[in-house]
């Protein structure tokens, strides 16, 4: 699915284009409409300044070399856009074409002397001539270094060609000048609607790139709460499932209260899934810290909880929910843990959360500083709140999580 920045309309053919296609065709009709301009601009006064004869063959060459610009045009922007190759030769014809009409611009206005109006018609040939083809050779073209080549190189041959066939040079100066000016212009128009149809298609894609990030981190995020949902709850499943199985074969009633246990936390767990899809779910840290009581104790680890979470803003609350979580789920996943300890405290404006742990010793690096992809993602949780994640062994035999997550300005905070 495309998500460009334009709105695509029911209006025909210009309202189904997209932004960058509606500037590209702007950019295109725009250099096209240049060819009618010479035409107009240079041609028809030609009609005005010599006779019939003269006039109709010299606007035959305008014409001519207002299509071959306009052909040209097209071609460049095809190859600005990567649809094609550089029309390298269509680019040396051009300019020998255009060098072409120049040489016979000037040698009419020699041939003139004494008649004004013959050589203000060939005047008017040269520079138009020269400033169009300027323009539209510099579209064939990339680099401000290559630009300005083409424009210093047309001026400069103005000059080389005119004063060799006797052109004064006051006046070959002059002429010089115009060509400078007009062609300059000219050639900086095109150079910047290059830039403008290539910054829009690059606005485009960056458009797409963000929307196709969005998704990705959806995803990733989709990804670490069902991790962070279902780690803890399949694994206090697991552990009642085996106690309930060897209570049962010892024949004892006890097994049936484990197993209403798993069901209703497996139940828990499809309410909690839903959630996590419906994208509704937020982490309270003070039902969180009461849920992972409630487990580790349902699991036989002795937990004490200590601190509240009374008076904390909602997204500290959310993301030390998380870590209240994930330590959790470590703590009945890994080790052999008989003790548990979580603390909630303020100190220096940051709210610090501990989770300790004893049992610690089959732990190994699968919890620690780099382990897995729970931690990871905790520690992306925290640092959009810019918080901070510290996860390591004490000694051998205990394991110790602690977040800090600095509190907003004026906000209240939990007392330990």
């Amino acid at each position: 699915m495309r998500t460009s920045g334009s709105t695509r309309g029911s209006g025909g053919w210009w309202g189904r284009k997209t932004t960058p296609a509606k500037v590209e065709t702007y950019t295109r009709w725009s250099f096209h409409f240049f060819a009618l301009i010479e035409v107009a601009a240079v041609g028809l006064p030609l009609f005005a300044q010599v006779g019939t004869d003269a006039a109709s063959w010299m606007a035959v060459l305008v014409t001519g070399h207002a299509l071959l610009c306009s052909a040209t045009a097209s071609r460049a922007l095809d190859w600005t856009r990567g649809r094609r190759a550089q029309p390298v030769r269509l680019l040396w014809f051009l300019g020998a074409v255009t060098a072409l009409i120049a040489v016979v611009a000037v040698v009419l206005g020699e041939r003139g002397h004494g008649d004004d109006q013959a050589q203000a018609a060939a005047a008017t040939l040269l520079v138009g001539v020269l400033s169009f083809g300027t323009g539209t050779l510099t579209l064939g073209v990339r680099g401000l270094r290559q630009v300005l080549t083409v424009v210093a190189g047309v001026v400069g041959g103005t000059l080389v060609l005119q004063l060799p066939l006797g052109v004064a040079a006051p006046a070959a100066l002059v002429t010089a000048l115009i060509v400078l000016v007009a062609g300059g212009g000219l050639a900086f128009t095109a150079v910047f609607s290059v830039w403008l149809l290539d910054a829009v298609y690059e606005l485009d894609e960056a458009r797409e790139t963000r929307a196709r990030l969005a998704v990705a981190e959806e995803r990733l995020r989709f990804g670490r709460d069902l991790h962070d949902v279902m780690g803890r709850n399949l694994s206090v499943i697991a552990l009642k499932s085996e106690l309930a199985v060897q209570l049962a074969r010892r024949g004892r009633a006890e097994a049936v209260d484990q197993m209403i246990e798993v069901q209703r936390i497996a139940r828990e767990s499809q309410r909690e899934v839903r959630d996590v899809v419906r994208g509704y779910r937020e982490t309270a840290l003070d039902v969180e810290l009461a849920g992972a009581q409630g487990v580790l104790t349902a699991a036989g680890i002795e937990c004490e909880v200590t601190g509240e979470a009374a008076g904390l803003p909602s997204e500290v609350q959310s993301a030390l929910g998380w870590v209240v979580r994930e330590a959790t789920t470590n703590v009945l996943r890994h080790g052999n843990a008989g003790r548990c300890a979580v603390a909630v405290r303020v100190a220096e404006g940051s709210v610090v959360l501990t989770v300790e742990n004893d049992g610690a010793k089959t732990v190994g690096a699968s919890t620690g500083t780099g382990g897995g992809a729970g931690l990871v993602g905790l520690r992306e949780r925290l640092s959009a709140v810019g918080g901070e994640l510290e996860a390591g062994a004490v000694d051998d035999d205990r394991f110790r999580v602690r977040a800090s997550v600095p509190l907003p300005a004026g906000a209240g905070g939990a007392a330990s």
